[in-house]
């Protein structure tokens, strides 16, 4: 027979089915409108919202209001107060976090369970409580308070408590960047190093580091965020006084209690200005992390 029996494959499709192929794809998209929709609705009303009535709310009365604020000598302590906590808890955390992470992702020990239990302890335990805690060991009716005295040293209500509090809820979040980052690159380079000789400083500045940068600035910027606005733990060991003890958080809560809305909106302000910087910063290192991941 010369002619051929020619089978499509299409001739095995029910004709039925590419319909409810459309009508699940039409359900996917639908589903996404939704679910995209309703990311949006709360993005709008829970984060964009209340952003854009700070800036109003402190803008309200005009600029010169708003630059006066700023100059107030309460709010430029209060400034100056939160930056300088920052630059004393940061780096110490810093310090501890490569210590821990290069621990507990290099090396086996007894307590190693632990140690990463308690790294992360703040996120379990409430900052007001971890104030009030500090308050109790170095106050007035703690065990350390007469020898504290009879040195003229002063924990709470004092910089060194802020600083004590700000460590306290800030410590995990470059131990716990870094620990997953490390224990997934492993430690052949490192290794290697060693067998060629390199010291101890230069497998940490020319093998470690370089690999860990990007991770490590991440847990920076988030460690550096949470310090300068942190709020429950410094508000206990701080005293409110003011002109001496308040951090810009606390010092925004003196001047609405105070019926200061444009001072405390203004305060707000910054501090907002402060979280839109730390999110840019944010995805810029996340981009970062995942370029190198990517080579």
């Amino acid at each position: 027979m010369s002619d051929t029996l020619t089978l499509r494959p299409e001739a095995f499709v029910p004709a039925r089915i590419q319909p409810a192929r459309d009508n699940a794809r039409d359900e996917r998209i639908e589903v996404k409108i939704v679910l995209i929709g309703v990311a949006l609705l709360f993005f709008v009303l829970f984060l964009l919202l209340p952003l854009v009535l700070v800036f109003a709310t402190a803008f309200s009365k005009g600029i010169a209001p708003y630059l006066s604020a700023l100059q107030d000598a309460d709010t430029l302590h209060a400034v100056r107060l939160t930056i300088l906590v920052a630059l004393i808890a940061v780096p110490l955390n810093i310090v501890f976090g490569l210590a821990a992470s290069w621990a507990i992702a290099r090396f086996e020990f007894r307590g190693k369970s632990l140690l990463t239990t308690l790294i992360d302890l703040p996120f379990s335990v409430s900052p007001v409580i971890a104030g009030l805690v500090f308050l109790l060991i170095f106050g007035r009716q703690g065990p350390l308070w007469d020898w504290l005295d009879a040195n003229n040293i002063r924990i709470v209500f004092a910089l060194p408590g802020l600083v004590l509090a700000t460590l306290f809820v800030t410590f995990p979040f470059v131990a716990r960047e870094l620990i997953p980052l490390m224990q997934a690159q492993g430690s052949e380079e490192e290794e290697a190093a060693r067998v060629l000789g390199a010291s101890g400083f230069q497998l940490f500045w020319r093998v470690t580091l370089p690999k860990i940068k990007w991770g490590l600035l991440y847990g920076v910027i988030l460690c550096n965020a949470r310090a300068m606005g942190e709020f429950g733990a410094v508000s206990v060991l701080s005293g409110h006084i003011r002109g001496q003890t308040n951090t810009l958080p606390l010092h925004v809560e003196i001047e609405y209690n105070d019926y200061h809305t444009v001072g405390a909106f203004a305060s707000a302000s910054v501090l907002a200005c402060l979280a839109l910087v730390t999110l840019a910063l944010k995805l810029w290192a996340e981009r970062k992390m995942v370029q190198d991941g990517d080579r």
